[in-house]
């Protein structure tokens, strides 16, 4: 079955009649449980959900394993690092990848005894620090700087050393890359960016392929209280279903848009993996099948950036990424990325692609 058809039907059981395509939401902390907890499906609201458990097939089948949604893309990336991390043990992960994981890294991991190794993605400096390592955290793209790295030859690498990998896949989604078949142990995403699109909820989801990494990322779920509102869970199994499409729009947006921007002078630094021009373009073709909905180049000052932000007339300034609508920010104004003053980071969306291009290129006009 093709992806497209399968995010449509991903989750969704064959119904009655006189049911809805898609269930209900379920509202609920506790459920009617009489007798032994175990002959109840659902008892209890922090535990399970029959609204979680939809989505949870959706992704599952779109992972090619078990999946599990938790309340952010942060609280599935600690529960990734919390499970299988513990004092003395080291980290191998990215220099350049998102911010708030490094945060959580240098910060708390560090003052719980955990050994924090990082290189850039360019440089490809993985190997080399794997020696005695218990995680290998890679993001690709990683954002904002949308450098690509080889995830099979690197999850083959660091699985002879016996070192578990994890991918941040949030930039690329489900569709676009498959971190398991890649060779990971754990896939992790941001849902709110790309994989829901529609800029209206705060989820994430965990999958994996051994079940007893999914038994420790279900405990760590529930002991934590790290759990979804149902509500959430709903849009997105609903957003799921127009991920294709939304894919496709943006990509296309997004080689225009990239093709557009190459050719004003007052662009610098541009990538997007799916240009045959960009660094990261012969690692992307080989294991991406969609190259994501965002671009990053740098205007000279931070000045000129901002400008060129007031002057957009249909592209938001705002930031996350992967919504249906265009925006743009300035990302350097948030501190903790080794990026340009003027560094934007352009979320192309899937409005028509003559008019996101004629957006930058009046605003752009506007900074001459």
């Amino acid at each position: 079955m093709k992806s497209g058809t399968r995010v449509i039907h991903a989750g969704n059981t064959e119904g009655q009649p006189g049911e809805p395509f898609s269930g209900a939401v379920t509202f609920a902390a506790p459920f009617y449980a009489a007798g032994e907890v175990l002959d109840s499906p659902y008892t209890y609201g922090r535990y399970h959900n029959p609204t979680w458990t939809r989505y949870e097939q959706a992704l599952a089948d779109l992972e090619g394993g078990y999946a599990l949604c938790f309340a952010s893309g942060m609280a599935a990336i600690a529960a990734v690092l919390g499970t299988t991390l513990r004092p003395a043990d080291i980290l191998v992960m990215p220099s350049d990848s998102y911010y708030t994981a490094r945060l959580l890294a240098d910060g708390f991991l560090t003052e719980m005894g955990i050994e924090v190794r990082q290189t850039s993605t360019a440089g490809n400096g993985f190997p080399e620090l794997l020696d005695g390592a218990r995680l290998l955290w890679l993001e690709s793209p990683v954002n904002p700087g949308l450098d690509v790295c080889d995830l099979r030859e690197l999850s083959r690498l660091a699985h002879e050393k016996g070192v578990l990998v994890a991918v941040d896949n949030t930039t690329a989604t489900i569709l676009g890359q498959s971190p398991l078949e890649l060779g990971a142990d754990f896939s992790v995403a941001s849902d709110t960016k790309g994989l829901t699109g529609h800029s209206d909820l705060v989820l994430g989801h965990a999958a994996v392929k051994d079940a007893e990494l999914h038994q420790k990322l279900n405990n760590w779920r529930t002991q934590m209280g790290a759990v979804p509102g149902p509500m959430e869970v709903w849009l997105a199994h609903r957003s799921l279903a127009t991920l294709e499409m939304r894919l496709e729009r943006q990509q296309q947006n997004c080689l225009q848009a990239a093709e557009y921007l190459l050719t004003n002078r007052q662009v610098t630094r541009l990538r997007y993996p799916g240009l045959p021009s960009d660094p990261a373009f012969a690692i992307a073709i080989r294991q991406m099948q969609y190259f994501g909905s965002v671009i990053s180049f740098v205007l000279d000052s931070k000045e000129k950036a901002d400008k060129f932000l007031r002057s957009c007339r249909l592209i938001i300034e705002a930031t996350s990424f992967g919504g249906v609508q265009t925006t743009a920010e300035r990302r350097a104004r948030w501190g903790g990325d080794k990026i340009e003053a003027g560094f934007i980071r352009l979320s192309v969306g899937c409005e028509n692609a003559a008019d996101i291009i004629a957006d930058l290129k009046q605003a752009l006009d506007e900074i001459e």
